[in-house]
């Protein structure tokens, strides 16, 4: 398991191109036949992925866990952006299609990752945060989601946020997660942006063309910086930075929370006046 530790919001402004990339970028995400996993330190989480291919694959706890199996003292959330699969939870199986989300609470010891077909294998995105109880597993369809329409042609943010893990869904101990959809010529997401200073968040970048990208913006306020991400890239968000993104054609992406409170409207609104 690859460990990050992230910058504060001193040395940031110093850092290169390239040293932003490394503290804040995840590249190696959805290699077909692993799992991939990336402890952060900041709010402790863990971001991840399974790609099943030929045979299942097995989620284990990593050393740097000092645990005797993943969920024996956190929980787990699965999206899958890929082919239909399947995820055992014990002796129990849940089908999950494209855009579907399973959450995993504290204390299921066996979980494993199997895709329905070898040639359209299904593509697991994994968040994980420190979890202080237990709470059923279970299955959130994407037309279960709660829908919430934003934005508009005219400002090029037009976008449906789906929210799949949160407090009026389904119930966790500290993990938001779900998907905003891009409408088709919208390319601008959380603009203005906001900070949450109680609770961190990352945002997966998915259904970006080969030869398209999204900069993502990121940083304070006022000393802001860019990052450049592909398709199935991922952006370790601190509670001091802002969070935004453009794009060069539509695209989606998983936001995912933990921190202090789980309230998804608790947010420090910025103006764009504020930007620098």
């Amino acid at each position: 398991m690859e460990i990050r530790y992230a910058a504060d919001p001193v040395r940031f402004p110093r850092m290169t191109t390239d040293e932003i990339r490394k503290n804040f970028l995840i590249q190696s995400l959805f290699k077909v036949g692993e799992i991939e996993m990336i402890y952060s330190d900041t709010d402790r989480t863990i971001i991840g992925s399974a790609v099943p291919f030929d045979k299942p694959l097995t989620l284990s706890a990593a050393a740097e866990l000092k645990a005797s199996y993943f969920t024996e003292r956190r929980e787990l959330g699965v999206l899958n952006i890929g082919g239909g699969g399947i995820v055992q939870v014990n002796e129990k199986k849940y089908k999950l299609q494209e855009l579907d989300c399973l959450y995993i609470g504290r204390g299921n010891e066996k979980i494993f990752f199997n895709s329905d077909k070898a040639d359209n294998p299904a593509a697991f995105y994994l968040l994980s945060y420190p979890a202080h109880r237990e709470y059923p597993v279970k299955l959130s369809k994407k037309e279960d989601a709660e829908p919430s329409n934003l934005g508009s042609d005219e400002r090029s943010n037009k976008r449906t946020i789906y929210k799949h893990i949160h407090p009026g869904g389904v119930k966790s101990c500290q993990l938001v997660m779900g998907v905003t959809i891009m409408a088709p010529g919208n390319v601008w997401n959380t603009m203005p942006p906001h900070t949450h200073e109680r609770r961190m968040e990352v945002y997966l970048y998915f259904g970006i063309g080969e030869s398209d990208r999204v900069f993502h913006y990121c940083g304070q306020p006022r000393e802001t910086r860019h990052i450049v991400v592909s398709d199935k890239q991922a952006i370790i968000s601190p509670s001091w930075s802002i969070h935004s993104g453009v794009g060069t054609s539509s695209y989606s992406f998983c936001w995912g929370m933990g921190g202090e409170n789980q309230s998804f409207d608790d947010m420090d609104h910025l103006d764009i006046g504020d930007l620098k």
